[in-house]
């Protein structure tokens, strides 16, 4: 049976903020837009759910939809069916960068941004004990989120020293909304939120009973909610041979990639914020489709949240010590249950894989590839379809150079 096929100018992979932009941007245009993306309704995990913004660009969306491969140039195969395109704009945003310490994959330990998305869709919360730990502002939103909903939030551990947070702070002035709203968070958490803190440990028999903070000591609570950062989805990118940086997808002042004729915008390209994603994807959709003088115009307030993100990388930098929390015995890739002694056995991210299958598992090393990288160095060396777990009959059409 013939796969189904669509034809459109413009694919936008991503209905995340970025996405929901480039969409609207885009359909400025005459031509004919549409979006994709895994989750069932545009939005991504900041905006979930929301569909004003595309019904009002015009843009055709495609939920549920995974990109698996690339069959040919300028067609991409989805577990749905092809899709044929003119021009093609890459917003896949970023996941939670998750570092293993003795105990993470306890039952209770998540990421934050994970827990925040399961009390959304309903999981209780209300009484519960909540320990946020990581870094960056993502922590705040979640645990402000989690106490309006109920959790007794006991402690949100930060790990960039005082001084940092200082500096960020004075950085922000130009950013008075960003000020506030930061401030804002603050004085809901008063009395929970400690700077230069971080989980060394997780304890329990069936479930998490207790987390061990670095100073801090022993807490008992029902969830960790853990996220070190947030890491760029390049992985589409990668297969399609855009050039990645240790930072995301590198782009010219157009957004444009290093492919002629595929644009990226929001978190792919590093790591800013919602509303230098928003402008990003501005920028990615009137460019594509030659709207240039629209897209010049967002430059200065592209430039004024690219200094916001720099100043933002400075402040939440990781510190040395998470890279010496995992044991022989702490498991690093989950899927296949490797631990961090065996990994250590090997000489690089290939033999990791041929010799015990790490990164080989449902998540395709999603969770364990930036683990790996942060504690041992080794980069992904290589990224090939399927990109997602996808039936055998939907790779008919590939082929194998």
């Amino acid at each position: 049976m013939a796969e189904p096929r669509s034809n459109v100018d413009v694919l936008v992979v991503g209905a995340g903020p970025a996405g929901m932009a480039a969409a609207w941007a885009a359909s400025r245009s005459a031509m004919r837009v549409m979006v994709i993306d895994d989750n069932p309704a545009p939005g991504g995990q900041i905006w979930r759910g929301e569909r004003r913004v595309l019904e009002a660009g015009g843009a055709e969306f495609l939920g549920r939809t995974c990109v698996v491969a690339q069959p040919g140039p300028h067609c991409l195969l989805t577990d749905r069916g092809e899709i044929e395109f003119s021009r093609l704009i890459l917003c896949t945003g970023a996941r939670e960068r998750f570092l293993p310490f003795p105990g993470w994959t306890l039952p209770g330990v998540m990421g934050a941004g994970g827990l925040q998305a399961m009390v959304k869709g309903g999981l209780p919360i209300e009484g519960k004990r909540v320990v946020v730990a990581g870094t960056g502002p993502l922590l705040l939103a979640v645990a402000a989120f989690l106490k309006r909903r109920g959790a007794r939030v006991a402690r949100v551990a930060e790990q960039a020293p005082l001084a940092k947070l200082r500096g960020f702070g004075r950085a922000l002035w130009r950013e008075p909304a960003k000020l506030w709203q930061g401030a804002g968070l603050g004085l809901r958490l008063l009395g929970a939120y400690r700077s230069g803190t971080w989980p060394v440990r997780a304890d329990g028999v069936a479930k998490l009973e207790s987390v061990t903070l670095r100073p801090g000591g022993r807490m008992e609570c029902d969830y960790l909610a853990c996220g070190f950062g947030l890491v760029p989805n390049t992985e589409l990118a990668a297969l399609l041979g855009c050039r990645v940086d240790s930072g995301g997808v590198a782009i010219d002042r157009w957004q444009q990639t290093s492919q002629a004729g595929i644009h990226a915008a929001g978190e792919i390209t590093g790591i800013g914020g919602v509303d230098e994603a928003l402008i990003e994807g501005r920028i990615a959709g009137f460019a594509a489709t030659d709207q240039r003088s629209q897209a010049e115009a967002l430059f200065p307030a592209r430039d004024r949240a690219l200094r916001f993100r720099r100043a933002m990388e400075l402040a939440f930098a990781l510190r040395p010590e998470l890279s010496e929390l995992a044991e022989a015995s702490t498991i690093v890739c989950r899927c296949e249950n490797v631990t961090l002694g065996q990994l250590r056995e090997q000489r690089s991210w290939r033999s990791a894989k041929l010799q015990t299958r790490c990164g080989m598992g449902a998540c395709q090393g999603r969770v364990c590839g930036p683990a790996v990288a942060h504690l041992l160095g080794w980069p992904a060396e290589s990224v090939r379809p399927p990109l997602f777990p996808v039936p055998a009959e939907r790779l008919a059409h590939v082929t194998n150079e």
